[in-house]
């Protein structure tokens, strides 16, 4: 498909978890304090909603498990939209800090919650914080054991909690102990200046301006490849509240909030997206 003059279309999604579930932070690393805090996450997702309705488009949306069991309508107002659902775990904790079997209880914990809210068992999965890394491909046996069909947890880029060697289109991950293949959503990395830049998702989409994040998409665009996007509600959200961390970090998850919700309704009037599901059916890597 390389060269094609039709655009392909691309992938948009949300991890629909709360402000305080950003990890490495001491502030709020301790869950039994998390019912305590305020929270945004039926309000931004509802804001997130409104904006796919004005512009008639799907997404899936990756539900923290912790989120479904506290916020059962929430999952219902997503799924009674035509949206796809899909697990993002349930306590939000790194793949690669967890053994199989806790990470297979936080895998059914996740399902578990998500169809007590909505009456299905989602049949994707995204890890947090991409955290699937070399050395835990052991987690792709157990999705598909937990009734996973595919996953969007690669980013093939070197970052703070994950990044995995792969390459960054749609393609069937092989590397699994068992010997089988799960069919996989990588995050995209553009070009620029010689290295490898991610730009379409979380912190990197609300820094940079629109024109670098539009020349991503026309590198992918030029390759026939779709675009992976991610948010999450706390993007969408200038007065999130601030807790304690390095100024580094600070700046990743703070800055631009007031940008995203036009960057993406642009990107909405330019392009096709659909949730992953479809596109993974488009490209023959996933059955009906």
């Amino acid at each position: 498909m390389v060269g094609t003059s039709i655009e392909p279309l691309h992938v948009l999604s949300f991890d629909i978890e709360d402000w305080f579930h950003i990890v490495d932070v001491p502030a709020i690393d301790d869950p039994s304090t998390w019912d305590s805090l305020e929270s945004l996450v039926n309000r931004r997702t509802d804001e997130i909603l409104a904006s796919l309705d004005r512009h008639t488009t799907k997404a899936t949306f990756f539900m923290l498990g912790w989120i479904a069991d506290r916020h059962p309508a929430l999952v219902r107002r997503i799924a009674n939209a035509g949206h796809e659902l899909g697990s993002h775990s349930f306590w939000h904790r790194r793949v690669y800090l967890l053994d199989e079997a806790e990470f297979r209880r936080d895998t059914m914990m996740s399902l578990d919650a998500i169809e007590a809210a909505c009456g299905f068992r989602p049949r994707g999965y995204r890890a947090p914080s991409f955290s699937i890394v070399e050395g835990t491909e052991w987690a792709f046996d157990t999705l598909l054991d937990c009734g996973i069909e595919w996953d969007a947890s690669l980013f093939p880029a070197p970052r703070g909690h994950g990044g995995y060697p792969c390459p960054d289109e749609p393609h069937l991950f092989r590397n699994l102990p068992s010997g089988r293949s799960i069919p996989q959503l990588p995050l995209g990395v553009m070009r620029a200046m010689g290295r490898g830049l991610c730009f379409s998702g979380g912190g990197y989409l609300r820094v940079l301006p629109l024109w670098i994040i539009e020349r991503g998409f026309a590198q992918f665009n030029a390759r026939g490849l779709p675009v992976v996007m991610y948010l999450h509600p706390r993007d969408f959200a200038p007065d999130c509240p601030r807790v304690t961390m390095p100024l580094s970090r600070k700046f990743k998850c703070y800055t631009g909030m007031k940008t995203t919700m036009p960057k993406l309704e642009a990107l909405m009037k330019r392009h096709r997206f659909g949730p992953c599901g479809e596109v993974l059916r488009q490209r023959g890597l996933l059955g009906s």
